[in-house]
Formats: structure tokens, C-alpha cells, sequence
């Protein structure tokens, strides 16, 4: 538009010398000057001039348009980068986004071990509620992501037995269960081996604790649905 306008004021101003120089030719020839095409010719000029300032102003106009519009537009930008950063730091916090760090790898196993006379043999093998104190343990040491068989584990997120296999999100596994969790290794590490902690009280049943270190440990993201039956935003100022 801007450029149109530039060539609307060339067009006018070329018009303007042609009409002019045409007009003194003739004049030239016939050698006479009458004052009533003089007054004719500085009445176009006028004209012609006043087209111009209006055209002029146009472009003036766009141009603060134009101006406005891009600082408007540049501060858009700006707000919607925020929001999509701010949308993808609650996508991790929530579990819904792939991650990938350093960490650790921990395979849990069944004891291989002969279960003794009289022994309850469901001791020998690895419960729900050995996976979640596991877990736990690696929460508090500082986990910023962890996934039990590659299923995240988010605030609504289950670990429960259902007979020799254990539920995780709905879908059901059996040993070995491997847990991933990004964070610094070494703390995390030292979490799970504290002297009379988790792997030392899987250990006294044979269950098999194996710990590896990793420094780039992919978490996979949460892809089942998430849904509140009962549960729903608070707004200020609504009666609670």
C-alpha cells in the first residue's frame, strides 16, 4: 500500500511537468501569453499541488499506521513466546511433555532365592508396595520425572497389586519393573541405598535391586486422559 502511494505522488508530479512544459510550447509558438490561460495554468498548479499534499498525507498516515501496528505486533510476539513457555513448563510439571536427563535406571526383580519352609512366599516377591516406596524414595531425593515400565508417573497416577501383577495407569505389568527417574544420579543413588532403606529391606527377601546410572535417561510423557469428576478451578471471589 505504502509503495502505491509513492508511485500515485511520481505519477502526479511527471502529469504535472508534462501539462506544464505542453502548455509554454504552445504558447511559445503562438508568442502570446493571455492572462486568462496564466490564470488557468496557476489554478491546475494548484490543483495539482493540493492532490499532492493529500497524497503525501496519506502516506504519513500509513506510515504511523504501519509503525503502530508493528510495536503492537512485536509486543504480541513477546506475550505469546511467554505463554508458550509458561504452557510448556506446566506441561512438564504436569507430566504431559517426553523429558530427558541425567538419572538413574532401577530394575526390580523377584527373589530367585528357595522359599524356606513355612515362609509366606509372597514376601519373595515384588509388591506394589515395594514399587511405591521405591519411588518415594527417589521423589524425595530430588526426582524431577520417573516412569515405572515407561508409564508416567503423575499426581493421579495408581501402583497397586492385582494378583502376582501390579496396575500401573490402568495397564497391568509383572516383574521385572524397571523405574526411570531424572535427577542428579549420585543423590538419588545414595536415597535408595541408605543403610537400612528400601534396597536393604528388599534384600533381606532376595528381591533384586539392580542400580544403574545414566546421564541421558528418556521419561516418556503421560498419554492417558486426565479428567475431574469432582474437582475444579477455585475463582476469586466465589462463595466456597
Amino acid at each position: 500500500m505504502k509503495k502505491s502511494v509513492y508511485i500515485s505522488v511520481v505519477l502526479v508530479s511527471i502529469v504535472l511537468g508534462i501539462m506544464l512544459s505542453t502548455q509554454f510550447k504552445i504558447v511559445k509558438k503562438s508568442g502570446i501569453v493571455t492572462v486568462q490561460r496564466a490564470e488557468e495554468l496557476a489554478a491546475q498548479l494548484k490543483e495539482l499541488q493540493s492532490e499532492k499534499n493529500a497524497l503525501l498525507k496519506q502516506i504519513t498516515d500509513l506510515e504511523e499506521k504501519i509503525n503502530a501496528y508493528e510495536d503492537s505486533a512485536s509486543k504480541n510476539i513477546v506475550i505469546t513466546q511467554t505463554l508458550k513457555n509458561e504452557v510448556e513448563k506446566y506441561k512438564e510439571l504436569a507430566g504431559l511433555t517426553d523429558l530427558q536427563g541425567p538419572g538413574l535406571i532401577v530394575t526390580i526383580s523377584d527373589s530367585k532365592q528357595a522359599v524356606p519352609p513355612g515362609q509366606d512366599p509372597n514376601l519373595f516377591l515384588v509388591h506394589d508396595e515395594d514399587l511405591l516406596r521405591v519411588v518415594n524414595e527417589l521423589r524425595a531425593a530430588g526426582a524431577e520425572a520417573i516412569s515405572l515400565n515407561d508409564q508416567r508417573l503423575i499426581a493421579t497416577s495408581e501402583i497397586r497389586c492385582v494378583g502376582p501383577t501390579v496396575n500401573v495407569n490402568s495397564v497391568r505389568f509383572s516383574a521385572p519393573y524397571v523405574i526411570k527417574a531424572i535427577g542428579d544420579p549420585d543423590t538419588l543413588e545414595a536415597a535408595l541405598k541408605l543403610k537400612g532403606g528400601v534396597v536393604d529391606t528388599l534384600s533381606t527377601w532376595g528381591i533384586e535391586v539392580d542400580i544403574k546410572k545414566s546421564d541421558n535417561i528418556v521419561v516418556k510423557k503421560y498419554d492417558g486422559v486426565i479428567k475431574f469428576k469432582y474437582a475444579k478451578p477455585l475463582i476469586e471471589g466465589e462463595k466456597k
